[in-house]
């Protein structure tokens, strides 16, 4: 079995610009993505718009032209694609990592088609596939959904849209353009402090209006196949609902962090442990990029502040 120097797991930008700077230096290197290209990007909602300019999206200084300051998804696809393709990267696509175990100094990858062998290993898994589940009743009907991609499925329907962030947000005002007659459910006290800024207003101007209902401080406490109840402060609410969008976050695969060896702070941000001018964590050779470093503080890394870990990580294998 060859021995790779280093293999990345995840090929979203941040793993995509880990075997570029791989690439510049003479590393021999494997990229394993379990989907397509920027897999998370991929399946991110099909009107989508970045928070950050094209710039900041960038990667190894490769220009990303779009045709707003903001650029969307598919132009996002467009541009991590063509620096794969051009750069003719070495990535394993539509195969899924199972483990990673180490004996003595050498690694090893094995996934639902291979097995490969690797000095180091880079995990740059994101975060973007496992929901934050509400563990209520009727989460399991095929009503309810943790992503969200098109608002047309919805026209016409009952739509319960739970969360305050930008996805729900985003989902909530672009199914009500389309014809759905959307309730919004938050938790806390008011929208995300986080929701991009030209988005806000809009939200906040149709919830005032009524084209938007929403229950604020309020959970949902079951869903059935034609309802749903909400626990709100002036008490229980049976809503009429075809559909229920559960968009409450994300968060990474702890499990199979723990299970390689790298270690969590017992606390509910379950921080993995890695030294931040290396990027390695307490397993030697084992090292973390992107958004996977902030555990459940999925909001603090973004492609913008965590390409450089590229370059920190192969500065590191090399010296």
């Amino acid at each position: 079995m060859k021995t790779y120097e280093l293999v990345i797991v995840g090929g979203g930008p941040i793993g995509i610009a880990c075997g570029l700077e791989a690439k510049k230096n003479g590393l021999n290197y494997l990229i394993i993505e379990k989907g397509p290209i920027v897999n998370s990007l991929f399946n991110y909602p099909s009107n989508m718009q970045f928070f950050s300019s094209s710039e900041k999206l960038e990667i190894d200084d490769i220009p990303f032209i779009s045709k707003e300051a903001k650029p969307k998804r598919d132009e996002a696809l467009e541009y991590y694609r063509r620096i794969v393709t051009s750069n003719n990267l070495n990535i394993k696509l539509f195969e899924k990592v199972a483990k990673v175990i180490k004996t003595n100094d050498l690694f090893t990858i094995h996934t639902d088609k291979a097995k490969y062998s690797a000095l180091n290993v880079v995990l740059a898994t994101g975060f973007y596939d496992l929901p934050k589940t509400l563990d209520i009743v009727g989460e399991h009907l095929s009503k309810v959904s943790h992503y969200y991609n098109n608002p047309h499925f919805y026209a016409s329907q009952k739509l319960a849209v739970i969360g305050a962030s930008n996805s729900a947000v985003d989902a909530a005002l672009e199914c009500y353009r389309k014809g759905s007659e959307v309730t919004l459910i938050i938790r806390g006290p008011e929208v995300g402090k986080r929701v991009k800024y030209w988005v806000r207003p809009d939200i906040l101007n149709r919830i005032e209006e009524g084209s938007i209902k929403t229950y604020y401080n309020s959970n949902v406490k079951e869903i059935h196949k034609d309802h749903i109840v909400v626990a709100s402060p002036e008490g229980e609410v049976v809503l009429e609902n075809d559909f229920v969008l559960a968009l409450t976050g994300y968060k990474p695969n702890f499990e199979f962090l723990e299970t390689i060896g790298i270690t969590l702070s017992k606390d509910e941000k379950r921080l993995p442990t890695y030294n931040p001018e290396t990027m390695e964590s307490n397993v030697k050779g084992l090292y973390l990029a992107g958004v996977i470093c902030g555990g459940m503080e999925t909001h603090k890394w973004f492609i913008e502040n965590s390409r450089i870990h590229a370059k920190v990580i192969v500065k590191a294998i090399l010296s």
